[in-house]
């Protein structure tokens, strides 16, 4: 009988449910900005990594009252998601204005400000701690990439209960604050119609031209040598069905995120200064272990993830072993400082046996990156820089609601 993979098994069978497909960029996180330790894996798969002293952090636009009870105002209601009910057994919770203010919009240029005055002292602060950090730049080309992603801030029951009070002590506890026991997440995935709509309207308002559309696979290895991190290996389908490596990297590191639930719009906002790390004059041992892995790789559609490996050959020697696989596609656009990227995404993680498809949305912000990765910490220029990209992110990105 032929061999067929762990993520194929029962595909046919009514009677085997499929995995639960929780989004790609769902991740669970504590309403905190305590420092984390050096390059502290998340537990289990995911490998989000996150620098020495990084501050992760959420707070909402407009801000809680400094004073009164925000009862009156605001509320937490539950949102369907069904990926987050199956996973759960619960519907995530959003904070939202209450109808007496769900008329309330605020000003584009108030909120970038905002922002920008909250964001932009820790932006400074991270970009030169990631550029000092000691790494071997023989083996690795590190770059910052400021990132602004489009979604909708989720708070989970369970543990502790999330009420208002609990959300104003975590906005309230900034920096200094200790951790939360409130959960919450960054769910990213959108209904494709929305990111046709998107597209039109930030190509448009933004002024963007067409940068490009590309097909990846990306094949992601575990080295028992570097038990921290995943190489993550970048690869085009060339003509004869066979993959071609375009880059080899390891996970990023991230160095800042800010998370904010903007209330008088459809949709949140994540902004996170992140360190890419990749990979050059491996040595022969590795590559001829990616190598062979990704050369046995068996392209099909009709796996998740796009592909899948004979008996036997998912590792190789007892070092390294696959652990998971992305199929991405995309179609990014452009101008000076801004580049525009929605991306299909659907990944397979060996290890969990789960899958999981998300369409999704990023800007990137390339000019501010580009300024902070050759030193230029001119505070104004950084600032209004983010202060325009804020704007034209607000207007053009935050309207569109999350079909259930």
């Amino acid at each position: 009988m032929a061999y067929l993979p762990p993520h194929k098994r029962h595909s046919g069978s009514s009677e085997a449910p499929s995995p639960s497909p929780p989004t790609a960029s769902l991740r669970s996180l504590s309403i905190s900005s305590s420092p984390r330790g050096r390059h502290r894996p998340r537990p289990a798969n995911n490998k989000i990594i996150h620098a020495a002293g990084c501050v992760s952090r959420w707070s909402p636009l407009p801000p809680f009252s400094p004073c009164s009870d925000d009862a009156e105002s605001l509320r937490l209601e539950p949102f369907p998601c069904d990926s987050i009910e199956r996973k759960t057994g619960a519907k995530p919770l959003v904070l939202v204005l209450s109808s007496s203010l769900e008329g309330y919009s605020g000003s584009a240029e108030a909120a970038a400000a905002a922002i920008a005055e909250r964001f932009l002292p820790d932006l400074l602060a991270s970009a030169k701690r990631a550029m000092t950090h000691d790494v071997d730049r023989e083996k690795e080309d590190v770059k910052l990439s400021l990132v602004a992603r489009v979604g909708k801030v989720f708070f989970q029951p369970g543990g502790s209960p999330v009420s208002l009070d609990a959300l104003r002590e975590a906005a309230k506890a900034g920096e200094e604050g200790s951790r939360s026991q409130v959960r919450k997440s960054f769910y990213t995935n959108m209904p494709c119609e929305r990111l046709d709509d998107m597209e039109r309207s930030a190509v448009e308002m933004m002024g963007l031209e067409f940068d490009s559309s590309k097909e990846h696979y990306h094949v992601k290895v575990f080295d028992k040598h570097r038990s921290d991190s995943t190489i993550s290996c970048k690869c085009t389908l060339q003509e004869d069905g066979k993959l071609a490596i375009h880059k080899v990297e390891l996970n990023q590191i991230r160095q800042l995120v800010e998370d904010i639930t903007c209330m008088s719009k459809d949709l949140d906002l994540r902004l996170m200064l992140s360190t890419k790390r990749i990979l050059k004059n491996l040595d022969t041992e590795v590559q001829s272990a990616i190598e062979t892995l990704v050369s046995s790789a068996i392209v099909d559609p009709d796996v998740k993830g796009g592909l899948r490996w004979s008996l036997g050959k998912e590792s190789t020697g007892e070092r390294f072993s696959i652990v998971g696989v992305w199929h991405t596609n995309y179609r990014a656009f452009r101008n000076k400082t801004i580049r525009f990227k929605l991306r299909h995404a659907d990944r397979f993680d060996h290890r969990s046996l789960t899958g999981e498809v998300s369409n999704e949305v990023t800007f990137k912000l390339i000019g501010i990156s580009r300024r902070l990765q050759d030193g230029d910490q001119e505070a104004d220029a950084v600032k209004q820089m983010l202060e325009s990209a804020v704007r034209m992110i607000w207007d053009s990105a935050l309207n569109y609601k999350l079909a259930p």
